[in-house]
């Protein structure tokens, strides 16, 4: 295995396709979590907790959707946009200088 900062960033930053792709934050990032992930050092952490994130982000967002009608569902996604830009950006920070990724709120479907 080779160590690989430069796609690992990539793989955080690629969370941010959401707004070309209806689920580019879970496509790219699981293509390219399943087609690197035994070639490169590392990947396959970063991969699962950013899949991980995402799959959570998206729970929330349809738990959400219900609450539009008292109000409380447009907060809740507001605060999952911000939260799902916010943390691939210091994740993908995080991942050029070789520490682990944080993502807070995830419930862990990969482990």
């Amino acid at each position: 295995m080779k160590q690989d900062n430069q796609i690992i960033v990539l793989l955080h930053l690629s969370q941010l396709a959401t707004t070309l792709l209806a689920f580019g934050s879970i496509l790219i990032p699981l293509i390219i979590w399943v087609t690197q992930k035994e070639k490169i050092k590392d990947l396959d952490t970063h991969g699962k907790q950013i899949l991980n994130f995402q799959f959570s982000m998206l729970i929330y967002s349809f738990i959400c959707i219900p609450l539009i009608l008292i109000g409380v569902g447009v907060l809740g996604l507001v605060v999952i946009l911000i939260l799902s830009i916010v943390y691939p950006i210091k994740n993908a920070l995080r991942a050029s200088n070789e520490l682990p990724p944080i993502y807070p709120y995830s419930i862990t479907f990969l482990k």
